[in-house]
């Protein structure tokens, strides 16, 4: 029994996922490299990394969360945000159009999966990445998205399931290489049918997203881009931008919480679902069924890359008392919402939609404003999840059917 057991590891270890997926450390250099060792040097940049909390810090920050979460929000009117959420978003782009939001030049280093692996496109994410590391790394935060600053990871780049595949992922490409072909891939069409490599962004919003994304994507013909947002005016943005280019992306309206709302494409065909600063605007209740849903999306092997608020980041802290919906979910004053995750949660919703957990860390940065001498504690938290493939989830069931029997 014990022999059928390592020999049963072993075939999952020879078919383990690419490096990059398994990365859980921080880079050396030029991204999270400046670590504050002086305190009185506080104030001589924009943003530290890796910031650890004294006991004093995280003491005044549960308090604070304790203060402003003592008088909840009616009931009347949290059902009023939960049915308008989308006129409340419809109105914010209205307002603000593309000008809120940052370009997220970061996403092509940090999240290095979003793209299919070739030597053009390396070179291009490289170069182009690198530029905004350089001049966007000390502009303003958003309340819903963290648009400029580039993150924690320096993965290498290895391949996603495309044609430019490496060895390691070859290994998942056969397993289902018979199902596509008979599938739906060739018997009906869909746009981005013919695409071998296929993202979903969901919360497109203006799309700060999409375009860095697309300006790499041109390169490599074989991709495609598609993204959704339930504020139909933010769709309308994306669409009109002069970076647009339908025959490789497809922008729609889209309610992820809908469970019976149609995609344009069948299940399964995903490489990349791309949920940054999305979720944390979703009400509790429905988080698990919007990342179930969003699972289904997926190929095995394919990967959802998550980013969103963490406990206790300075957002959190600023909210006033009435604004607190339920515990570490807030309403903001234009009707938005946001709530603030842990480590932990993150990995019990992603695991329980049936996705293997190779990322997920807390981001803790300082934030600090040297003309005011305030500093700020950001708080983020960044995950990287994969489908399984077919052949890790018959040897799993297989192996346990062999354990409870043994």
């Amino acid at each position: 029994m014990n022999g059928i057991w390592r020999n049963s590891i072993s075939c999952l270890r020879i078919r383990k996922v690419p490096r990059r997926y398994q990365t859980g450390y921080h880079p050396a250099v030029p991204l999270g490299s400046r670590i504050l060792t002086d305190p009185a040097k506080v104030f001589e940049h924009n943003m530290w990394d890796h910031m650890q909390w004294s006991k004093e810090e995280a003491a005044a920050a549960r308090k604070k969360v304790e203060e402003n979460s003592a008088v909840r929000v009616l009931l009347e009117e949290q059902v009023k945000y939960e049915s308008e959420a989308n006129k409340y978003w419809d109105t914010f782009y209205k307002i603000h159009k593309n000008k809120f939001f940052k370009d997220r030049n970061w996403l092509l280093r940090e999240f290095p999966e979003i793209l299919p692996v070739n030597q053009k496109t390396e070179e291009k994410a490289k170069e182009l990445s690198w530029d905004h590391v350089k001049t966007n790394a000390a502009n303003c935060f958003s309340r819903k998205h963290c648009p400029t600053l580039p993150e924690e990871k320096n993965s290498k780049k290895s391949s996603g399931l495309s044609h430019g595949q490496n060895k390691a992922e070859s290994d998942f490409s056969h397993l289902d290489s018979e199902e596509h072909r008979k599938g739906p891939l060739e018997t009906e069409l869909f746009p981005g049918s013919k695409a071998s490599f296929r993202i979903l962004e969901v919360g497109c919003g203006a799309g700060n997203s999409v375009f860095p994304i697309l300006n790499i994507l041109q390169n490599t013909p074989e991709s495609f881009l598609y993204c959704c947002d339930f504020a139909s005016g933010a769709v309308e943005l994306v669409k009109s931008h002069p970076s647009y280019r339908a025959a490789q992306c497809c922008a729609f309206v889209h309610d992820v919480c809908d469970e019976g709302g149609p995609y344009p494409f069948p299940d399964g065909v995903l490489d990349v679902v791309l949920l940054v600063f999305v979720l944390s605007s979703i009400h509790p209740d429905r988080m698990q069924g919007v990342v179930n849903r969003l699972s289904k999306l997926l190929k095995p092997g394919g990967m959802l890359l998550f980013r969103d608020y963490g406990r206790y980041d300075k957002t959190q802290l600023r909210f006033k008392k009435g604004h607190c919906l339920s515990e570490n979910f807030y309403v903001r004053g234009d009707g938005t919402r946001a709530y603030f995750f842990t480590k932990g949660e993150v990995h019990s919703m992603f695991c329980q939609a049936g996705l293997d957990e190779k990322q997920n860390l807390v981001d803790h940065r300082l934030q600090v404003n040297r003309k005011k001498q305030v500093k700020m504690h950001r708080v983020w938290v960044q995950g990287k999840f994969q489908k399984p493939s077919h052949l890790t989830q018959k040897s799993s069931k297989l192996i346990f059917s062999l354990l409870s029997h043994s």
